[in-house]
């Protein structure tokens, strides 16, 4: 038997439990399984197959994954989706990287297919021990398949991690019980990708001008035909582009809240010195590392080293006013961040290089940056 902290609970006669699940838990006792479709013999994940030419990055091991999927005439989800299980592992990566919001904050609903035990902690009979049989696959998923599915894919990485997944268990929940909930949660659902809500929530949802000011600079960057970002970000999560907006945005509003350029964000002067820095900014980064900016094979438009590239900005305008230049004047930041195509180069961007080799997260990679700008020379500290 695994043990876990549950709270016992009670809906119309209905008894189930809200449980606290470890990674390593979900890993084990959770069986993922979707429809057969009989003779038209689909596979059990869609959307596998790249179109000709075109590479898409994935952090996932599909062919393991797969492995853990099964086909059954009596399941009842859908086709698992490889692109709504890339983007959670990146959403999990980032979360993980930023440590400012948990991956997943809503419970998954599962059903037991054996007799679950519940002792009491003590005169509160709702709180307690829930003792789950230690059985593989014990647990079916009703909803929250493709976020197990994205942890189970993205284990390693939770390695030495105190890690809770929220879940609600059902005792033995009878099949068609089962199906109609299913069917219940998933036939009108609407689905908002975080850039979206960073779209909105600077202004519509609630006041923030930090975050205002943020997705303004980030519509600089993907709407100015001269950005080297241009139409190469996810606005509102949509789009050709592969850059996501919502690491970006946040990233910048920590900057704007540390006020780490000054001046009123309302002003309409100080958003566009905002907007015209960060665009001459990384016309400037994309020319000192103009190998990796425009090869295919590295990572330097990864979210991680954008935001590594956002982290230290301040250092760079701090640099800028000491030369009394023009925060936005586009040489005069070409030759403060100059240093990095010395002591850091195009190969420390290289995916399957120092990239991976050095296991680059933001915080490391904005350390050698600042150090870089620090000592152009190379001198030691």
């Amino acid at each position: 038997m695994i043990n876990v902290a549950a709270i016992r609970m009670q809906q119309f006669g209905v008894q189930f439990y809200q449980a606290s699940l470890t990674a390593s838990d979900i890993d084990k006792l959770v069986r993922f399984e979707v429809l057969n479709y009989g003779d038209a013999g689909q596979p059990p994940v869609r959307g596998g197959k790249q179109r000709p030419g075109v590479a898409v990055p994935s952090k996932v091991n599909w062919d393991l994954l797969e492995r853990r999927i099964a086909s059954s005439e009596k399941a009842y989800q859908r086709q698992i989706i490889r692109r709504k299980i890339d983007e959670l592992v990146q959403y999990y990566e980032q979360c993980r990287q930023a440590r400012d919001l948990p991956s997943i904050p809503g419970a998954v609903i599962i059903s037991c297919d054996e007799k679950l035990a519940f002792q009491p902690a003590g005169e509160d009979s709702r709180v307690g021990i829930l003792k789950v049989p230690e059985r593989e696959g014990i647990l079916r998923a009703i909803d929250g398949q493709h976020r197990l599915l994205a942890l189970h894919a993205d284990i390693d990485r939770f390695a030495g991690e105190d890690f809770s997944v929220p879940a609600i268990i059902f005792d033995r929940l009878p099949e068609d019980h089962v199906v109609q909930m299913f069917v219940t949660i998933n036939a009108k659902h609407t689905r908002l990708n975080p850039s979206h809500l960073v779209s909105l929530s600077g202004r519509q949802l609630y006041r923030d001008d930090n975050l205002a000011t943020a997705h303004d600079v980030v519509r600089a960057l993907n709407d100015r035909e001269d950005s080297p970002l241009y139409d190469e970000i996810k606005l509102l999560g949509v789009g050709r582009g592969r850059v996501a907006q919502a690491p970006l945005a946040q990233e910048l509003k920590k900057l704007f809240e540390a006020d780490a350029f000054g001046g009123p964000r309302k002003s309409a002067d100080f958003l566009e010195d905002a907007k015209k820095f960060f665009v001459n900014y990384f016309k400037q980064i994309a020319l000192v590392f103009g190998g990796a900016w425009n090869g295919r094979k590295y990572s330097i438009k990864s979210a991680s080293a954008l935001r590594a590239f956002l982290r230290v900005a301040p250092d760079v305008i701090r640099r800028l006013d000491q030369e009394h230049a023009d925060r936005s004047d586009f040489r005069a930041i070409g030759r403060v961040i100059a240093p990095w195509g010395r002591r850091i180069g195009d190969l420390r961007f290289e995916t399957e290089g120092a990239w991976k080799r050095t296991g680059t997260t933001v915080d490391s990679l904005a350390k050698e940056l600042r150090l870089a700008l620090q000592y152009p020379e190379g001198a030691t500290v």
